[in-house]
């Protein structure tokens, strides 16, 4: 049995039974490339279904100075998944991956951006022109409901309830769940709808969908990219903000606000509560700048 073989099924795995977004199977999808060419380069007579545990360990020492951890942490997880699915259905009898361990990496505190800077985006945004009031929705409805890009870009117009202030958005795995809308948000959006949107010519498929390009289509991931980039240049930021950043923003300010975490994590989407405990170390770091910058015996020389 060929590799395109395996390779084609375990596709037909990770979307069906374990409903993973387009980008995410991508990524797998190309960490096996990576893998299946070391092999057909190295080994070329061996086959999917021989792989041994040292064939492993030689690609990881061939990946290692290539990647840094964090990357080479998510090549192995690839890697391992995928000889978890032939031994699940029975191609392999013994998974090679058993004792493969991934690198240790340190914990890396997400960038987020405080209130001002959050302010100025959106101050910064011309509402003067077409895009203008759905980029400010785009923004308020990015922090207002720490949604992720692919949750954002796939948001219907249907999943919004405007009388109860709530949206369902379809996360990972396409699990729904309902998070709160605040009223600046609901209130971009109503003007973008108005003043904007109700105006344009929607293409068919896409009649549902909340944030359009001019050409009456849904937006992409490339296009929401490029307008925080343009964003964060004309508000004068100095850090690398992304789609992310304003998820991050928001898990932190309710924690720093006194939010139960759990009730974050349910709004985050995230399976397990270890995921959203990141923000908690990002609100003591908060804390300890507080102390730096306000206590009167931090950075004081004594005589």
């Amino acid at each position: 049995m060929s590799w395109n073989k395996h390779i084609k099924d375990y596709t037909r795995y990770l979307k069906i039974e374990r409903g993973l977004s387009p980008n995410t199977t991508d990524a797998y999808l190309k960490d096996i490339e990576k893998f299946k060419n070391f092999i057909e380069i190295n080994y070329p007579n061996v086959s999917a279904l021989n792989i041994t545990p040292q064939i492993i360990a030689d690609f990881v020492i061939y990946i290692a100075p290539q990647y840094e951890a964090r990357t080479q942490a998510r090549i192995i997880s690839g890697i391992k998944s995928f000889f978890g699915f032939l031994l699940y259905i029975g191609r392999i009898k013994e998974d090679p991956t058993i004792l493969l361990e991934s690198p240790k990496i340190g914990t890396k505190l997400p960038t987020v951006l405080n209130i001002e800077e959050i302010d100025a985006m959106i101050e910064a945004i011309d509402l003067s022109k077409p895009e203008g009031h759905r980029n400010k929705a785009i923004i308020e409805t990015l922090y207002g409901c720490g949604l992720r890009v692919s949750e954002l870009v796939n948001l219907k117009i249907s999943q919004i309830n405007f009388d109860e202030q709530y949206i369902i958005v379809t996360g990972k795995g396409n699990k729904e769940r309902i998070i709160p809308i605040n009223k600046k948000a609901l209130n971009a959006i109503n003007i973008y709808l108005t003043h904007q949107r109700n105006k344009m010519t929607v293409k068919k498929d896409d009649k549902d969908i909340l944030f359009l390009s001019r050409r009456g289509t849904k937006l992409t991931r490339f296009m929401i990219n490029a307008i925080i980039k343009d964003l964060t240049s004309k508000a004068g930021i100095h850090k690398k903000v992304t789609p992310h950043t304003f998820r991050h923003s928001f898990a932190t300010h309710l924690i720093q606000g006194g939010a139960d975490l759990r009730a974050v994590q349910e709004m985050l989407g995230h399976e397990s509560i270890l995921t959203t405990e990141i923000y908690t170390h990002i609100d003591k770091e908060f804390l300890h700048n507080t102390i730096e910058k306000y206590h009167p015996r931090s950075g004081k020389k004594e005589f």
